[in-house]
């Protein structure tokens, strides 16, 4: 019986290893996988203007924040009003932000208010607008980052068609 066992054996250790074997020198089967390099991000151009300590024409990633624009100009000026800015913000290719000064001069360009900077006073110089809405416009770009458009501003609470059509002449968005 020792002798049977013996075989038996041997044949299930000849057995293992022709599997192995077998398992070992045969083809990969499937498809390979191939290996793509790391996607690079997409990049935007921003302006930074005002109360920055290095203004310029500055290149970030593509879904970069506010507070990354005012990192990569230096950061604000101590005369900078932090408050008139959304920090948390997307930014936008092409996108100009400007830092007002506290206690800043008029923003306006070429006539017309900017509203993308503009003061609660000086939004509510417009007519038609009060200081609750100016407030409203206020709040609208803290939430939703800068005004892309001057029809963005009938989705201020409080600006209605008729109010727009009264001052899309006295705004705009920057150059």
């Amino acid at each position: 019986m020792n002798k049977y066992m013996l075989v038996g054996f041997g044949v299930l250790v000849g057995l293992l290893a022709a599997g192995l074997l077998w398992i070992t020198v045969s083809p990969p089967r499937g498809e390979p996988v191939t290996l793509l390099p790391t996607p690079t991000p997409e990049l935007i151009t921003i302006h930074v203007a005002g109360a920055v300590a290095a203004p310029g024409i500055y290149i970030l990633p593509q879904d970069s924040r506010m507070v990354a624009a005012i990192e990569a100009a230096g950061g604000f000026l101590p005369t900078a009003d932090s408050d008139q800015l959304n920090l948390a913000s997307r930014l936008f290719d092409g996108q100009q932000v400007i830092v007002p000064a506290i206690g800043g001069e008029n923003h306006t360009i070429g006539g017309r208010i900017n509203i993308n900077s503009a003061t609660l006073e000086e939004l509510d110089s417009l007519p038609g607008i009060g200081p609750t809405t100016a407030q409203n416009i206020l709040d609208y770009r803290r939430q939703f980052g800068a005004f892309r458009s001057i029809e963005e501003l009938l989705e201020v609470t409080g600006i209605g068609q008729t109010t727009y059509d009264t001052i899309r002449d006295l705004v705009t968005v920057g150059p």
